[in-house]
């Protein structure tokens, strides 16, 4: 959101790092080497489970490159920047984390949790790190996806156990740094990296035999600022990179992928960005081109009815928000296109969202080279079950709830980021910038199915985002989505409110979600913006999930007082009042 200034102590965090960066202690002279723009794109490098178990090591680095911004990257001991971790249905992820930073001086330091709730490290430093593991189906524990109290501090490791269901969808998910209020900088960085669950062609038969590209698309600050544009939109808010091949403003040299003319083939998209939203088309001589999707935010499509599991679904673009995925088939260029590129459109934001505009990120170019072809992708052995998310519906739903995204612009000094505040709040609750030692704002039990409405009544759009589970969109601003066309998502946009759209009557723009509790999730974990830098000046909150049948403590999720009645004057603008 450009017109709220930066949190300051967000800002303060930043040049911390910056100045402890290239004192990293690393043998290497660069331990975040990034390719040049016009690169050739190189799949991230491999790691496989074996015998049901990935083991990994992590050492996390931070760089300054040329243009001043800092790099963050998790590297394995044998060099390895930002790997694919494979794994099977059933599997159990084993990861050391080893933070390798040189330890911050002691200012800053933030306590983040008691010795009941630590996980790991107590105090928050610019040098802190984790990691989540999104979209993954699995335990908010310590020591698995839990990332509200889990710290590792500089020369301090941490070591992770995530087991894999059995039933995890086969499709693509993706680990990143999670620590609130520093998250948007390090995935700026380049903290992130892919995670495939293996089993995909067994599902969907059209993608088996494919070559198949792992593409994982990131933004960073603005290699060359254009300071005297800074509002104009077709300057945009962040640069982007393709499997780290920078695509810089304003010359947006494309990547390049090399394909065998008129060769199908299959991409599985990442946008591992922070704050960029991608909506992508594949055009040839400036034709759009069909993209053949079998799966979005790790679901296969289709799963909303085990019987029609495996069904593809073809759009000539596809909306990719900040934290989503989209897996897709496409058909290579001919020898007689002239042109062959794979743009981001122009992405409207709303009045004060971040500026996306139109630009390109791969150009095809048309080999006989073999060795330039991935890989194919080939079904596994043994049962892919992935349909734990079928045979939904209304009959199912044991709760209803109201939530809303809500903003406030202010100099005011006394708000919780100094400028801008950032909320996302349940209606009857009083906005509450989120932080470490916050009560649930909503409890429920495992195996419940309850359906959200989100609210947004902000002037730019956000991206929905819950850990540990996966939704079904069935509405969008109250018009149902037919029951056969309905997908899972882990992440999904909610629409912004236009300057002068507010009736009064409380029509605000909005999506319903079916929340699906039915899995073995027990523990309590997040919910919030995946516009990171939104989610760091406090558009999150927590949600406790008791086991099925009842029990625990109800006492941390008490109501909170009623939300304010007036609105917020600023200057000439108005906002609206959150209740």
């Amino acid at each position: 959101m450009r017109e709220f200034p930066k949190s300051v102590r967000t800002a303060f965090l930043l040049v911390l790092v910056v100045m402890l960066a290239p004192c990293c202690a690393l043998a290497q002279t660069d331990p975040c080497p990034r390719p040049a723009q016009g690169s050739v794109i190189a799949d991230p490098p491999d790691l496989y489970s074996r015998n049901g178990v990935l083991k990994v090591t992590f050492d996390y680095y931070t760089t300054v490159d040329r243009w001043g911004r800092t790099l963050f990257c998790y590297v394995t001991p044998q060099g390895d920047e930002a790997p694919t971790l494979h794994l099977n249905p059933g599997d159990r992820l084993d990861l050391t984390l080893t933070n390798l930073e040189p330890a911050s001086p002691p200012v800053g330091l933030e306590q983040i949790a008691g010795k009941s709730t630590a996980c790991g490290a107590l105090y928050m430093t610019a040098p802190s790190v984790n990691l989540h593991f999104h979209g993954m189906n699995v335990s908010p524990r310590c020591h698995s996806d839990e990332v509200v109290h889990t710290l590792v501090s500089p020369g301090q490791s941490f070591h992770y156990k995530i087991d894999v269901p059995k039933d995890e969808p086969p499709s693509m998910y993706w680990y990143h740094a999670h620590v609130h209020t520093i998250a948007n900088s390090a995935v700026e960085g380049g903290a992130s990296g892919a995670i495939e669950v293996e089993g995909i062609a067994n599902l969907q038969h059209a993608v088996q035999g494919l070559p198949q590209r792992f593409l994982v698309l990131r933004d960073q600050p603005l290699q060359n600022p254009d300071k005297t544009r800074h509002h104009v939109q077709t300057v945009p808010s962040w640069d982007v990179s393709v499997n780290f091949v920078p695509v810089p403003y304003p010359r947006y040299q494309p990547a390049i992928i090399r394909m065998q003319a008129g060769a199908r083939a299959f991409w599985r998209v990442v946008n591992a960005s922070a704050d960029t939203i991608m909506d992508l088309q594949l055009l040839y001589d400036r034709k759009a081109q069909p993209l053949q999707i079998v799966a979005f935010d790790g679901v296969p499509t289709g799963s909303q009815d085990g019987r029609h599991q495996g069904t593809i679904v073809t759009q000539n673009d596809v909306l990719i928000p900040p934290a989503g995925r989209a897996e897709f088939i496409i058909t290579g260029p001919t020898a007689s296109v002239k042109q062959a590129v794979l743009i981001t459109k122009h992405i409207d934001t709303g009045p004060i969202g971040d500026s996306d505009p139109r630009r390109p990120l791969v150009r095809i170019q048309l080999t006989a080279d073999k060795r330039a072809i991935p890989k194919p992708i080939l079904a596994v052995a043994g049962p892919v079950s992935g349909d734990r998310f079928s045979n939904l519906d209304g009959s199912m739903v044991t709760a209803h709830r109201k939530l809303y995204f809500y903003e406030i612009a202010t100099s005011n000094k006394h708000t919780p980021w100094g400028g801008g505040a950032f909320y996302i709040t349940v209606v009857g609750q009083t906005p509450i910038a989120y932080y470490a030692g916050e009560p649930p704002a909503i409890t429920t039990n495992e195996g419940a199915v309850e359906d959200w409405k989100i609210e947004n009544r902000t002037h730019e759009v956000h991206e929905f985002h819950i850990h540990q589970i996966h939704f079904q969109v069935i509405a969008v601003n109250d018009v149902p989505i037919p029951p056969d066309k309905r997908q899972w998502y882990d992440t999904y946009q909610v629409p912004y409110l236009p300057e002068n759209g507010y009736t009064g009557k409380g029509k605000w723009p909005s999506i319903t979600v079916r929340m699906d509790f039915r899995g073995a999730v027990v523990g309590e974990f997040v919910y919030h913006c995946h516009i990171l830098d939104h989610e760091d000046g406090g558009m999150m909150a927590n949600i406790l999930v008791l086991p099925k049948g009842g029990g625990g403590n109800h006492a941390r999720a008490q109501d909170r007082q009623p939300a304010r009645t007036r609105p917020v004057k600023l200057g000439a603008r108005v906002m609206y009042p959150p209740a």
